[in-house]
């Protein structure tokens, strides 16, 4: 079957997120078709280019959502009336109150008002230009003074008011593209989105202009990441965008066919937003195991003495708790050492770990044998690729106990390596930890230092413990988080998605002239015609852009006339 593979900020970009994971997807199902569309976050993603893509990837087409450029496209009376009764009815429902617990009839507005601006965007060539238009912020502004608006949406000011109309013209980006004709997206048996927010609405609109059936996927529920990174904003256009971040989850999960999460959660988050638990497949995320495999079949090698902590240097880590948590375990352990193996993201990540070093050289000073040796510190600071820890393999390796402090954690990866590795553990309770540890690990609530070194000490004294936990580790992350049972269970669930939508309608085999279930050759037999005793399924000639290598073509986004 042909499935169209939707990302945002990711896949195929090299510096994309979930990269890996789409293109382990896409390369472990090779009996499938994929085109791939990709909504990019900057131009310098784009600059760095793509991944090798497998012959499996058929087209790949992409789209800024960083830019728009001029289209000249102008709207007559009648569109101009149509775009202001939709959009006056979008920034009306925002103004209702908040979306969890709201009523179908609400949602119902929201979905109305989406598809009707998507429609006269696909009837007028674009839609950037009247977003940004003053109609759009007027009908933002009547919405929040009509009565029974929130508080926090009638002290909306005018740069409030611009600020969400340009957040909402960058969210409904993917509403001006050409993608969703027979040629596009409405070809594929099956849309596929890597994530929820800006990558799944072409999947919705999809859906809509051409009923092909839409799975999600969300490893990191994309509106918890707006709530957490929407924190500098006023009052006004906090409430109004997460209550459209809320709505479109809501749309998203009520239109999807099947959601897929990484973990429960993602699932709650999902459920709370309104998505039905009969449509839900929790589906942890895949990580290639033979990177660890030498390691885990070989425990003995780890220092009795020495704790591992793994990981970006980033302020929700909490390494300073693990730093004080260490100041305790010194007392019980005095031969224990500490290495912090990881590099900072971005400049609050330096500063950090330039704090978390003062912190060390404060709380252990460098110890010495005499008046003239040189001392040691019992924590070290390394980065992957550095002469001591060459792979992140060694890096775990090297201890007997991997630590993890963190105190916000979504489906913990480095938790997981550590298990295919055969290390105890110890973490603090936090996102999907006490899920991936499932009893063979130890685990403590965060920002709890003494809870964190006692947890600790127990395990360093005890090497049996140690040895029975780790082992146990490694046998339920080589059941539950192999690459091959991501693999697996995407395959079962698109051929259950497209068992539920039959054909759409008759494609015909270009020799033999008789239909065929799926745009491709399919491995399963659905019920039709196709499997009556006198048909017989023959593979189609294909595209003539599937012959050769990949075709990128780049799509611009229309913009009103005089934009910069």
């Amino acid at each position: 079957m042909r499935i169209g593979l939707l990302t945002e900020g990711g896949y195929p970009y090299v510096s994309g997120d979930a990269r890996l994971w789409c293109d382990r997807l896409v390369r472990g199902l090779e009996q499938h078709e994929f085109d791939i569309y990709a909504l990019s976050r900057s131009e310098r993603q784009e600059d760095e280019g793509w991944v090798p893509l497998p012959p499996q990837v058929s087209r790949v087409r992409t789209a800024p959502l960083w830019t728009a450029e001029d289209d000249g496209v102008g709207y007559g009376r009648r569109a101009r009336r149509r775009f202001a009764e939709c959009y006056g009815e979008l920034a009306a429902v925002l103004c209702a109150g908040p979306s969890e617990g709201s009523s179908t009839a609400e949602a119902d507005r929201f979905a109305n008002a989406l598809y009707g601006l998507a429609e006269l965007a696909r009837d007028e060539g674009g839609l950037v230009g009247a977003l940004r238009s003053e109609t759009a912020v007027r009908a933002l502004e009547r919405a929040c003074r009509a009565p029974g608006a929130p508080r926090t949406a009638r002290e909306a000011r005018v740069p409030d008011l611009l600020a969400v109309a340009g957040h909402l013209e960058r969210a409904l980006r993917p509403l001006s593209l050409d993608w969703y004709e027979d040629d596009g997206l409405g070809s594929v048996d099956l849309c596929h989105a890597a994530s929820g927010g800006p990558a799944a609405l072409p999947g919705l609109l999809t859906r809509h202009f051409a009923g092909v059936p839409l799975l999600v996927t969300e490893y990191g529920v994309q509106l918890r990441t707006h709530y957490l990174s929407a924190t500098e904003a006023a009052p006004p256009v906090r409430s109004l965008l997460a209550a459209f971040h809320g709505r479109l989850a809501t749309e998203i999960y009520r239109k999807a066919a099947l959601v897929t999460p990484g973990n429960a959660h993602a699932r709650r988050w999902q459920e709370r937003c309104g998505a039905d638990r009969e449509k839900i497949r929790t589906v942890y995320p895949g990580m290639d195991a033979t990177h660890f495999a030498e390691v885990g079949e070989s425990p003995e090698c780890a220092d009795p003495d020495t704790l591992v902590w793994v990981g970006r240097v980033e302020p929700t880590k909490d390494l300073i708790s693990l730093l004080h948590a260490f100041a305790e375990i010194r007392k019980e352990e005095p031969k224990t050492r500490l290495r912090v193996i990881g590099a900072p993201t971005g400049p609050e990540g330096a500063a950090y770990l330039g704090h978390c070093k003062a912190l060390a050289a404060q709380l252990f000073p460098d110890e010495a044998d005499g008046l003239h040796a040189v001392g040691d510190n019992p924590v070290s600071f390394e980065e992957i690729g550095g002469p001591e820890v060459p792979t992140l393999a060694e890096a775990y390796a090297s201890g007997a106990v991997t630590v993890l402090s963190s105190v916000v954690e979504g489906f913990p990866l480095s938790l997981v390596e550590a298990m295919f590795c055969g290390r105890a553990t110890v973490s603090t309770d936090v996102g999907a930890v006490v899920e991936v540890i499932g009893g063979t690990g130890l685990v403590v609530p965060p920002r709890n230092p003494r809870a964190l070194a006692e947890a600790c000490v127990a395990l360093l004294r005890d090497p049996e413990r140690r040895e029975r936990l780790g082992a146990a580790a490694r046998a339920r992350a080589l059941e539950l988080f192999t690459v091959e049972q991501n693999i697996t269970a995407f395959h079962g669930i698109y051929l259950e998605i497209v068992s539920r939508h039959p054909v759409r309608r008759v494609v015909l085999d270009d020799t033999t002239g008789e239909p065929l279930p799926f745009a491709v050759p399919a491995e399963a037999h659905l019920p039709g015609r196709w499997t009556d005793t006198g048909a017989r399924v023959v593979a189609r000639g294909g595209p003539g852009w599937a012959a050769g290598p990949p075709v990128r073509a780049n799509t611009p986004l229309p913009a009103p006339e005089g934009a910069r």
